[in-house]
């Protein structure tokens, strides 16, 4: 029988940064990162205006008071708006006195609050397509959504690079057990609860919440095995938020937040407090009370047990090893326990991650084998390493060549089991006939490396810099159009570099420089300079001091 894995939650909250990271047997396997900034966060809602319309681009671009106009595609327009109409439907086709013949509706209608009023801004946005009265289709959008239009938008996707947020009207707000969806009917659940019976069981407990008309719910995975009384305290919380949602919307003016996404902290407490955890060490005792009475409250004494305030003087991921393993994240080359090794490269267009045996060899182990077990272990890490750095969009895996099909098919399916666990929605394609595997990954953030490096100011995120075998050819060249000008034949002149380049002209092209002295009559000297960059340099005039000509990088901003 295998021995239960010890889960822990750590978080570490400081005034410019929370961190979150999530060990299994000591051994970090997610981690996340929040920093105080004013970027619009996936998951928060903002009444938004329509600032121009892309026909070219069939998108909109909406002013949610984020300084960049945010993306809002007319594909994320439409499933809402159709919802609208058929629950509008539906409504009209009720009995007159359904008030009256049952007292379910009536309390639906007063729970949901002033969304279910014909009156104020909020009903007007929620109901504009119903007004329009049949299908929409993108060729409607224009009209329906003219620029100066107020709209009711979720962020799907954070800004990252150079790109706004990412926008939908089909708004959801995630509760502990319950997603609410206030434009839709639909009532359904996590996929991830497999077991039937307890499917049958929640479909019966949803049908009997009083859900107001014209709104839909999701019971989360966290759901399964829980009585009724938690999914009614869920839903009155999530109502409670959408009136609060609704009033804003009433007697405010966009761009405005009109519902913001939980913190860190928060989203700990909502999102990752499962049975499988067995504690939560937190260094802030604000942070430890507020998860404290949450989940007194929502979860009982035995959960809110498993809080522990950390108290001591040694920084609290450097107690659990967590900095350590941080460090082994942020490389390109991650080793595999059999001795292989991948390497994961990040580029604007796709995420390259090549697999490699290295010196890994297993007595007893033939070729084949070793190669199959070596492309497993690759799985297993790549699933990690994608977690950790936040890794999103497309994904493309080099495992090494296997020639059995049966070997191939094998580490297709471990890869989809294991992108199966990963909270973000993950789809994975076979291995191609080239040998590579492509997936794709949600992304809603920066990645981890983007979140915490920015680009280098010398060589403009390329990596590379130009050898001393370079640089030297560049000076010898500089040298040789300055000589052939009058003013300087005869003249001494110095040549100022970084040491490494001195290096190279003192030794492998020394001969070369005395040649050019002995051709031209100039007497050439050469020091270093370690402040400059590897690809700087600037001639002086030793007689008066002053500075010839001076190189520079040139590099090319970004976006």
């Amino acid at each position: 029988m295998a021995e239960k894995e010890h889960t822990q939650i750590i978080l570490n909250c400081e005034k410019l940064e929370r961190r979150f990271a999530l060990l299994r047997n000591h051994r970090l396997e997610e981690y996340h990162i929040e920093r105080e900034d004013n970027a619009p966060k996936p998951g928060s809602i903002y009444l938004g205006k329509i600032i121009n319309l892309e026909p070219s681009l069939q998108a909109a671009f909406v002013d949610i008071g984020a300084g960049k106009n945010a993306f809002l595609h007319y594909h994320d327009m439409l499933q809402s708006d159709q919802e609208m109409i058929e629950i509008a439907k539906e409504v009209k086709k009720q009995p007159q006195d359904e008030d009256e013949s049952s007292g379910k509706s009536s309390r639906r209608r007063k729970k949901g609050g002033q969304s279910q009023n014909k009156g104020g801004k909020a009903f007007e946005l929620r109901n504009r397509a119903v007004k329009y009265g049949r299908k929409i289709t993108i060729d409607d959008i224009p009209k329906l959504y003219p620029a100066g239009t107020e709209i009711m938008v979720q962020v799907v996707k954070g800004p990252i690079g150079t790109k706004g947020a990412r926008l939908t009207t089909n708004l959801s707000i995630a509760g502990r057990f319950l997603v609410l969806m206030p434009y839709s009917h639909h009532i359904g659940l996590s996929t991830k609860i497999e077991n039937s019976a307890e499917r049958q069981r929640l479909r019966k407990i949803l049908a009997s919440l009083d859900v107001p008309d014209g709104m839909g719910l999701i019971c989360r995975t966290v759901g399964e095995g829980r009585k009724s009384t938690f999914f009614k305290h869920d839903l009155n919380i999530l109502l409670d938020s959408w009136q609060r949602l609704e009033q804003l919307v009433n007697t405010r003016k966009a761009p405005l937040c009109v519902y913001s996404e939980p913190n860190l902290i928060e989203r700990t407490v909502r999102d990752f407090m499962t049975d499988d955890i067995d504690e939560i060490i937190v260094d802030s005792e604000p942070a430890y009370k507020l998860m404290t009475e949450t989940l007194l409250r929502i979860g009982g004494k035995k959960v809110a047990g498993k809080i522990e305030l950390y108290r001591q003087p040694t920084p609290v991921f450097d107690k659990f090893n967590v900095d350590s393993q941080l460090n082994d994240v942020m490389r390109r080359e991650v080793k595999l326990p059999g001795g292989g090794y991948i390497c994961v490269d990040e580029t604007e267009a796709l995420i390259a991650i090549d697999v490699n045996t290295g010196k890994g060899k297993r007595q007893g182990t033939d070729q084949p084998e070793l190669i199959l077990q070596t492309n497993l272990e690759a799985a297993d890490e790549i699933a990690r390493q994608l977690r950790l750095r936040n890794i999103g969009g497309l994904v493309v895996l080099d495992f090494i060549d296997m020639r059995s099909s049966r070997d191939r098919d094998e580490v297709y399916r471990h890869m989809k089991k294991l992108a199966k666990q990963d909270r973000a929605k993950t789809k994975v394609l076979p291995i191609s006939r080239l040998g590579l595997m492509e997936m794709t990954r949600q992304r809603e953030h920066e990645s981890l490396l983007d979140t915490v490096f920015t680009g280098c100011p010398y060589c403009g995120g390329t990596g590379l810099v130009k050898s001393a075998m370079s640089m030297s050819v560049e000076i010898q060249r500089e040298l040789q159009q300055l000589l052939h000008q009058k003013k300087w034949r005869g003249r001494a002149l110095r040549v100022v570099m970084h040491p490494d380049v001195l290096e190279r002209l003192r030794n492998e092209d020394a001969s070369l420089l005395e040649e050019m002295e002995r051709q031209s009559g100039n007497s050439l000297s050469f020091r270093s300079d370690p402040a400059l960059h590897y690809e700087e340099f600037y001639l002086v005039d030793p007689e008066s001091g002053a500075k010839i000509g001076e190189h520079r990088r040139q590099v090319k901003k970004q976006g």
